[in-house]
């Protein structure tokens, strides 16, 4: 039988090889009139950008499509090594202007839309952000899958597609107020259904032994609950060099989504009750984990992931190679991004052992030799932890399957150590005390070859706190891997004007070498030049305020000083230090003390997770004083302080071409990595931070003269920590005091009596854990020199340049060079 619907050798040459479709003016605007007319049943009469926006999409993404196939088939040809990078969160952003540039037709195409009436801007701002992360962990996963397509590398992306994204944040009366962002409701243009692809899933259920027909003993599962997984599949372009990778994200829909008989007894609600409970799997992302069922859906999410994953890698390897995995560990790697999805590890065991045959020895020398583990947290509460009944009600072979490898990694442990029963306690994947816990990030640890941090700081403290006992027992397994941003997206994509300078300047190799821009340094003195840079961040600035316009009626003043923070609202990333020192600002202004002052506009931005709470009477905070201070005829243009809404990846691109300062300002020791820097530094902010993350290494490439460093280093945070008395700090420092009356006064709560003070006793307690006013004063001191600074526009002029002239570590093309040569042994290859 053939394997294919064609019935001849030579099947349908006329339908498989079409000419390459056109990339000139012309063939886009033809493309774009026979979708809007013919696809999409539209004319001129239609008010709608939406449908514009889709019928571009569509013409592009048949170029694209083209691309991508050519990329499968010789992969599939040439049997190459690849890599799968499992993540629960990718935090794409639009896809129209990102695969315009990496097609190589932003302006051709631009130039058809003029041509046609349309505004090519009005169409892009029309594309909903893809609601498929939170914060810096799936953007950087956006990141890396282009990159990996840039240097041509075969890396596939695996990710969960939720029908709602994180939330939208609407801001009522200074609250935060969470809305669904249900970002699918007009459907995906960019992603193709691939149903044949489909896996089963299988949660429930029990454990059973059996002999299949060779006389082995094998465990299968009965009486299971399954779920189906079902594949949408986005092309992933590489710039301008004929790749288009893949990013599989799984949808859960249930095994029979309608029930007629139910129907038509007349129970409507429980004919479709399977379809409704199994879509809940994939329908939000980061559901709320506060009560039981939070936490099974959690669960649930990740092995989805995990499971459907696997089985489509493993399903193509026997397509091709039969039951012999006898090279599959040569020709596979999998990238755990964070301690989601480390089920994997079992999981991986199960099929290998279950569905295929292999012994333990076999699976599990498989399984150590093709994981690889992100680790993107100091946290020990963000690491996760499911309690063994859950694990053993939802999963039951799969807690099998880790109960066993304890043993045998224990067993390593009691060699290695004998008699040491702490360090036995320590190590093992099962938590005891109230209940037993499975340590999810220890279950990727002992199934790795790999385990990596993301900046040099984050990676050493990991070594030598967090995972410090198996980094002892296996030094060989742990490295660093700094993050990085794509410099196509945050430099090429969102500053065009500023890239265009640039690539006049010193050539276009800079979009995928960024090491280029270190060419910049030498127009340092070059007058002509730096004042064309000033005028470019000017008009960046401009269009951040004409930006802001639309969802705040306040008027921003394009020479002022623009100190931006937007990031996940979290205690440890400190906004609240932030806030302190907007207050000093105030008060200063209320005292008449402005003398030599410059003026600030202070734009911050960022989401809560729903349940944080006060994360969520920070956000209160900030708003309730920059009602009063926005207000204030007193304060007027000398200080300005906005918190814009609804953070997202679409509004980034505006907000970091604008940004003056950069504000980097967590607690030392806490924040592992961070991106948002990067972006920043890319487009000529100046870094404000502590030694933390890659603050560090941003500030080793640009100087100690051009970043502005403050506070305590994380020794000098942990040696405070037993003896941290805020109080004592407050009544020392006369500033602080003031600022700290203001707000105990009520001064900007004078009708919501008493609503911070939570706030106000975190700050003042001695187990604050992010120890918020230890830095109060160094900061102040700090933001004075950025003040300086600012007030001398050539010095600021060339601080900015030299920021992103040393911007060229921080690439993900950096990144993920140093991945596939260190971790995934990759070849690029080039697309016939």
């Amino acid at each position: 039988m053939p394997n294919t619907i064609f019935k001849t050798s030579t099947p349908c040459s006329d339908i498989t090889q079409l000419p390459d479709l056109g990339v000139k003016k012309a063939d886009f605007i033809a493309d774009f009139k026979r979708y809007y007319s013919h696809r999409l049943g539209r004319d001129q009469n239609c008010r709608s950008p939406h449908y514009a926006y889709e019928a571009l999409s569509l013409a592009v993404s048949d170029r694209l499509v083209e691309r991508w196939k050519k990329t499968y088939n010789t992969y599939r040809e040439q049997d190459c090594k690849k890599a799968y990078y499992l993540s629960m969160e990718f935090l794409m952003g639009r896809t129209l202007s990102n695969a315009m540039l990496n097609l190589g037709v932003t302006d051709v195409v631009g130039e058809a839309m003029y041509e046609l009436g349309l505004d090519i801007e009005e169409l892009i701002e029309a594309e909903p952000d893809a609601g498929l992360g939170n914060g810096g962990l799936g953007r950087l996963a956006a990141c890396f899958i282009d990159s990996c397509a840039t240097l041509q590398l075969p890396v596939t992306g695996y990710g969960l597609r939720y029908e709602y994204g994180m939330f939208t944040q609407t801001v009522v009366n200074g609250e935060q107020v969470e809305r669904p962002d249900h970002w699918l409701k007009n459907g995906n243009v960019w992603e193709i259904e691939r149903p044949e692809y489909t896996n089963c899933i299988k949660f429930g259920g029990r454990v059973e032994e059996i002999t299949d027909e060779n006389g082995h003993k094998r465990k299968i599962l009965v009486d299971t609950h399954d779920i189906l997984a079902v594949p949408y599949d986005t092309p992933i372009p590489g710039y301008k060099n004929g790749t288009v990778n893949t990013l599989r994200l799984w949808k859960a829909t249930a095994t029979e989504e309608f029930k007629l008989d139910e129907f038509n007894a007349g129970d409507y609600a429980e004919s479709v009750a399977a379809k409704n409970t199994a879509e809940n799997i994939s329908m939000v992302l980061y559901p709320n984990d506060a009560n039981e069922n939070g936490k099974a859906l959690r669960l649930q999410q990740q092995y989805l992931l995990a499971s459907a994953s696997l089985q489509d890698i493993v399903a193509n390897w026997v397509g091709r190679h039969g039951s012999n995995f006898t090279h599959f560990a040569e020709k596979n790697c999998f990238q755990l991004n964070d301690t989601h999805p480390s089920v994997a590890v079992a999981e991986l065991m199960r099929l290998l052992m279950d569905e295929h045959g292999l012994s333990w020895d076999a699976a599990w020398t498989i399984t150590q030799k093709t994981m690889a583990y992100t680790n993107h947290t100091l946290l020990p509460e963000a690491l996760e932890r499911w309690s063994v009944g859950l694990f053993q009600s939802l999963l039951p072979r799969i807690m099998e399957i880790i109960f066993e490898i304890n043993a045998h990694f224990l067993a390593e442990v009691a060699t290695q150590w004998p008699g040491d029963t702490e360090r036995l306690a320590r190590m093992s994947l099962i938590e005891e005390g109230h209940g037993q816990h499975v340590r999810m990030a220890y279950l990727a640890i002992v199934g790795s070859f790999s385990v990596n941090g993301v900046a040099e700081l984050h990676s050493k403290l990991l070594q030598e706190g967090l995972f410090k006992d198996f980094y002892e027992l296996w030094p060989e397994k742990f490295n660093n891997k700094t993050n990085g941003v794509t410099p196509r997206r945050w430099l090429a994509a969102c500053n065009p004007e500023l890239a265009e300078f640039i690539t006049e300047k010193i050539g276009d190799k800079w979009i995928t070498d960024l090491s280029e821009l270190k060419k910049l340094e030498k127009f340092l003195n070059d007058k002509k030049f730096c004042k064309k840079w000033y005028e470019l961040q000017q008009n960046a600035k401009q269009k951040l305020i004409d930006f802001k316009k639309t969802e705040h009626d306040i008027d921003l003043n394009v020479n002022a000083l623009f100190d931006v923070q937007v990031k996940r609202f979290h205690e440890y990333k400190r906004q609240l230090l932030n806030v302190l020192h907007v207050i000093h600002l105030y008060d200063r202004i209320k005292r008449g003390d402005t003398e030599n002052w410059t003026n600030r506009c202070v734009l911050i931005g960022g989401k809560a997770a729903p349940g944080y709470y006060m994360a969520k009477r920070i956000i209160k905070l900030i708003n309730n004083i920059a009602e009063v201070l926005n207000h204030d005829p007193e304060v007027g243009e000398k200080l300005k302080l906005v918190f814009m809404p609804n953070y997202r990846v679409s509004a980034m691109e505006k907000i970091c071409p604008g940004a003056d300062l950069s504000e980097q300002i967590s607690t030392a020791g806490k924040e592992a990595s961070g991106t948002g820097n990067m972006k920043f530094m890319m487009n000529g902010a100046i870094t404000i931070g502590t030694l933390d993350g890659a603050n560090i290494e941003i500030r080793e490439e640009v100087g100690d003269d051009n970043f502005f460093l403050f506070g305590l280093n994380e020794s000098e945070v942990e040696g405070m920590r037993h003896h941290y008395d805020p109080v004592n700090i407050i009544n020392q420092d006369e500033d602080l005091k003031r600022v700290m009356n203001l707000l105990e006064s009520g001064h900007f709560n004078q009708f919501e009596p008493g609503i911070f003070d939570d706030v106000i006793n975190s700050i003042k307690s001695p187990d604050d854990m992010w120890m918020t006013i230890a830095d109060f004063r160094s900061f102040i001191d700090a933001q004075k020199r950025v003040e300086a600074a600012y007030q001398d526009k050539d010095l600021w002029t060339r601080m900015s340049i030299i920021n992103t002239a040393n911007s060229g570590k921080f690439s993900t093309d950096r990144t993920i060079q140093n991945y596939s040569d260190d971790i995934w042994h990759l070849k690029a290859v080039t697309v016939k």
